[in-house]
């Protein structure tokens, strides 16, 4: 169950949770408030009123909205972390480990608790605290790519991380523009479109030689 499945479950006041449950269903409160309002116009007052409990025991578990809001953007940005590297873990086919990378990012995008708002779209990151966990998880899953591309290409780490930030950044943005344009392509066919665009690049590259024979799947 989701902290906002966990919310919906949770609204009646009076309902005492144990610790984990609460703090979870107070973090699917924040969510909706977040992505709904933005972090300046969000209030603590519109938060425990979402979840259905006073503001004391908002409280009690999160100092103030700032610690809040970095909470819940420490889970989605581990979220997305594991969904780049669950993809890339997919196969050693390397075409079909680019579409699920993709894949992973317009899932993300799609999800229909607006979290990608939080991590790609926050209006919080003159923030030290935000840019620093926003700025982290973009380096480690491009470091999670470049690896990939290290290995398999014999490219130098400069310019696999290169090659890897680049497809990060197309697939969030491409991913992003798909689901506020309301675009009628279906999200299978968007995610073929830009797998065909960036395996035509990658593809231009040489496999990487290892005991006389080629690293990985794909070419």
């Amino acid at each position: 169950m989701s902290a906002i499945e966990q919310t919906e479950a949770a609204r009646p006041r009076g309902t005492r949770l144990p610790r984990r449950a609460r703090r979870n269903q107070l973090l699917g409160a924040a969510q909706e408030v977040f992505v709904a309002q933005g972090y300046h116009s969000a209030a603590m007052d519109d938060i425990a009123e979402r979840a259905g409990v006073s503001k004391p025991v908002l409280y009690q578990h999160f100092p103030g909205k700032l610690e809040l809001y970095l909470a819940l953007l420490d889970q989605h940005c581990e979220s997305l972390l594991l969904a780049v590297r669950t993809a890339l873990a997919s196969t050693t086919d390397n075409k079909l480990r680019v579409a699920a990378t993709m894949d992973a990012y317009f899932a993300y995008v799609e999800d229909e608790g607006g979290a990608f708002r939080l991590v790609f779209e926050s209006d919080l990151t003159n923030e030290p605290a935000v840019r620093e966990r926003v700025d982290r998880v973009s380096l480690q899953c491009a470091e999670a790519i470049s690896q990939v591309i290290a290995e398999d290409t014999g490219l130098s780490e400069d310019e696999s991380m290169l090659l890897a930030v680049g497809l990060g950044g197309v697939s969030q943005v491409v991913a992003r523009y798909w689901l506020s344009s309301e675009s009628p392509i279906p999200r299978d066919k968007a995610v073929e479109l830009l797998t065909s665009l960036a395996w035509r690049g990658i593809a231009g590259f040489p496999l990487h030689p290892v005991d006389g024979q080629l690293s990985a799947e794909g070419h």
